[in-house]
């Protein structure tokens, strides 16, 4: 079964960014290991640039790429889409990501069949 493993932070997280969280070796070493057990089917690290598409007021199509944006709490700062025989080994992986060490959190979601 496919699952997604967002790798998540919060903003207002002292434990989260560049002073906090986990050290970039070691989101290397990990992904070292999980691509090596042969369950990675891809994987995405997203930088700080956004450009968001949505309707306004008039119902046109808007594209904003230095705002405004919605105020966020949470980000994605990348992720993993994985292939595991069940949810469990799913949670093993996420147990194992630095992004659920102090300052983040890996969110687990089953990816549609279709």
């Amino acid at each position: 079964m496919k699952y997604a493993l967002l790798l998540m932070g919060h903003v207002d997280d002292p434990a989260c960014g560049e002073e906090g969280g986990a050290r970039p070796e070691e989101f290397f070493a990990f992904d070292q290991e999980i691509t090596a057990a042969g369950v990675v089917v891809s994987s995405f690290a997203l930088e700080d640039e956004r450009v968001v598409v949505h309707t306004d007021e008039s119902g046109e199509r808007v594209v904003a790429a230095s705002g405004p944006f919605a105020e966020v709490q949470e980000f994605v700062g990348g992720g993993y889409i994985i292939d595991v025989v069940d949810v469990d080994e799913a949670i093993a992986w996420a147990r194992r990501s630095p992004g659920s060490a102090a300052g983040g959190h890996v969110e687990i979601r089953p990816l549609a069949p279709y």
